[in-house]
């Protein structure tokens, strides 16, 4: 028996299941006229009074004995079953209606614990409240209980409790119970609750239920038994999946369609859901619906990775058959994220997160296929949301930096220039290069502003170094430009303001761009990068060589570098016993001559062995850039170098 009561428990009381002591009461009434007084024996009256009793004073002695038989008889009579139960909590009297829903005589019912016919010492709250009344600490008790019938069926009671007034000082406290059949509130109540939690187009689980049971399934241990693995070692299991392009499907072949589809899906997940169980015995497995065209696959006590990556394969190969829908052959696929770890630590919000974002993976991936939750790929997720909160405050807080890395002439050996590259000295990360945050500052805007204070500071730096070194050659300063920045910002007007504000001279300002941003570039961008041009600022090509590499293209931008990738300069090595490429030199050497005919100057990237700036030279590459000159240093370091020897390696 099992239900629903209020109260802790208390030690007060006699325990249930303790003999009962016979019950029995004297009872003297008024004399009659010129004769001896009637004693009868007999069970004590649970509506009785002391008024009733021994009669008011000054009443009618006759009349007191006609309002007791009218009680009992009503007693009796009543269709709501009712005992009168005394202090220690035995049944003194029972009415008919109570000894019928008990399947019990009611005679037979008296000197009866009452908390072992209605299971009210059946958890602590409860015997705990029904004891407070009966030692008159209380003044009502109720609670809602599932009883057995001797018949067999199951039934639900609502069991009051309450004092009964008028009990005379020797005698011991009295309370009168109640017990009203709520069977059928309680199945209403039931049938509600399971349309309230229930998706009415696949009758599955919705998000609601889904999450209490993921909350339920995360606080009680699902072992019992102190022989098996301890909570601690409990595992949890969630496949998180999401049908690839159902919203065509609703589109074109309407929501109603669509509904049977998802309709035939759910029949599918569960069929999956039930194979999983019947090969994995352990815990309970629940398919929900979570909203759309999301589902859920729960499995409770899971027995590790494999289970759950099974159960997604399963998944897989079942929705990839047609479905057939009123005449309508149907195909989908669907992206699943699978997550199973320790249940211990693990907080409903957490796995659905973790459940997210592998779906997420699961669908830039490639759609219909399932992957697994990846702890590493996930904390690089995290950081890089981190770091894109935190970017656009950095730039104010000044958190950026610039170093240096040298261009040099690989005729002479001799510095000619230097490309700006940022750092960010992050407070939690640490120094992090660019490949770390600007293609999360493209993403979110912030290059605009990142972009314009490194332009600012690169060539301000370049002007101090033609300041501080006035008999030597001036260096060209190299700076990076996103597409974005062409696109999001007036960059001709700030590159425009900066030199003016730097005294910089545009031909000493040399903006990079990589080859799949400048290739398709028309419109706006095109005649941006014209207008730069025409004030004298160099247009260099990064990574040449790699992107769409459309020669057409170079005739009509106005490109004044190419920048040879660093894969094809790798080609090129010999001393560490790298057989080098001879497709590398021919390519090298095929867009040096090339570039040198349209007019072009050509930087080999990545130049790291003599070796490779000996061929580099003579194929005829004009500048060098690389570890074998010179990693990116600070400001100071550059100014060394400026008129010093040649920088060969």
């Amino acid at each position: 028996m099992s239900g629903t009561s209020e109260g802790p428990r208390a030690s007060a009381g006699t325990a249930p299941g303790a003999p009962a002591a016979p019950v029995t009461e004297r009872h003297t009434t008024a004399p009659a006229e010129n004769g001896p007084a009637r004693t009868d024996s007999a069970r004590t009256d649970s509506t009785r009074t002391d008024s009733v009793r021994t009669g008011p004073a000054g009443g009618d002695p006759g009349s007191a004995a006609s309002e007791l038989r009218d009680y009992r008889a009503a007693f009796n009579a009543a269709t709501l079953p009712m005992g009168v139960v005394d202090g220690r909590g035995h049944v003194v009297r029972a009415n008919e209606a109570l000894g019928g829903l008990l399947g019990t005589p009611a005679a037979v019912l008296a000197g009866r614990q009452a908390c072992e016919l209605l299971d009210l010492a059946g958890d602590d709250r409860t015997w705990h409240a029904y004891r407070e009344v009966l030692l008159g600490r209380r003044s009502r008790f109720r609670c809602t209980r599932r009883l057995k019938h001797p018949d067999g069926r199951s039934l639900w009671a609502e069991i009051t409790v309450v004092p009964m007034t008028g009990a005379s000082a020797a005698e011991s406290a009295r309370v009168l119970l109640t017990v009203a059949d709520v069977s059928d509130r309680r199945e209403l109540q039931e049938r509600l609750r399971h349309l309230q939690m229930h998706d009415p187009v696949t009758r599955l689980p919705n998000r609601t239920l889904f999450f209490e049971r993921l909350a339920s399934a995360l606080e009680t241990p699902p072992y019992q038994d102190d022989s098996l693995p301890s909570r601690q070692h409990a595992r949890i299991g969630l496949c998180y999946l999401d049908l690839d392009g159902f919203k065509a499907i609703n589109d074109t072949l309407g929501h109603r369609t669509g509904d049977r589809l998802l309709a035939a899906v759910a029949a599918r997940l569960t069929d999956c859901a039930e194979n999983d169980a019947s090969r994995n015995a352990g815990g309970n497995r629940l398919v929900a619906r979570l909203g759309g065209d999301e589902f859920a696959i729960l499995v409770e006590d899971s027995a590790g990775t494999q289970e759950l990556t099974d159960l997604a394969r399963s998944v897989l190969a079942a929705l990839q058959q047609p479905f057939d829908l009123a005449g309508q052959r149907l195909s989908v696929s669907a992206s699943i994220g699978v997550v199973e770890r320790t249940a211990a630590g693990t907080s409903p919000t957490g796995l659905m997160q973790a459940a997210d974002t592998t779906l997420y993976w699961a669908k830039a991936d490639g759609r219909a296929r399932w992957t697994l939750f990846d702890p590493e790929r996930n904390a690089h997720r995290m950081t890089r949301q981190s770091l894109s909160s935190t970017l656009r405050p950095a730039v104010e807080r000044g958190e950026f930096t610039l170093e240096y890395q040298p261009l040099v002439g690989m005729a002479d050996g001799v510095l000619r220039g230097v490309e700006a590259l940022v750092r960010w000295n992050h407070p939690q990360f640490g120094v992090l290069p660019p490949n770390r945050f600007v293609q999360i500052a493209e993403e979110d805007g912030s290059i605009v502003q990142l972009g314009r204070w490194v332009l600012r500071t690169a060539c301000r730096q370049a002007r101090r170094w033609q300041l501080d070194h006035p008999d030597e050659p001036p260096l060209f300063i190299s700076v990076n430009v996103a597409v974005r920045q062409v696109w999001d910002s007036d960059l001709v007007a700030d590159v425009a303001q900066i030199l003016a504000e730097t005294e910089l001279a545009p031909g000493l300002l040399q903006l990079e761009l990589t080859e799949s941003a400048v290739m398709g570039s028309g419109g706006r961008p095109l005649r941006a990068l014209q207008a730069l041009s025409d004030m004298g600022v160099r247009i260099a090509i990064d990574d040449f060589g790699t992107g769409y590499s459309n020669l057409a293209y170079l005739s009509r931008l106005p490109v004044s570098v190419l920048k040879l990738d660093g894969a094809f300069v790798k080609g090129f090595r010999y001393e560490d016993g790298t057989h080098p490429s001879p497709a590398d030199e021919t390519i090298v050497e095929a867009m040096v001559q090339l570039a040198h005919r349209l007019g072009l100057t050509v930087t080999a990237e990545c130049v790291e062995t003599a070796g490779q700036a000996e061929r580099l030279r003579r194929i005829g590459c004009d500048t060098g850039q690389g570890w074998l000159y010179s990693r990116a240093v600070a400001p100071e370091q550059i100014a060394g170098l400026i008129g010093s020897r040649p920088l060969e390696g």
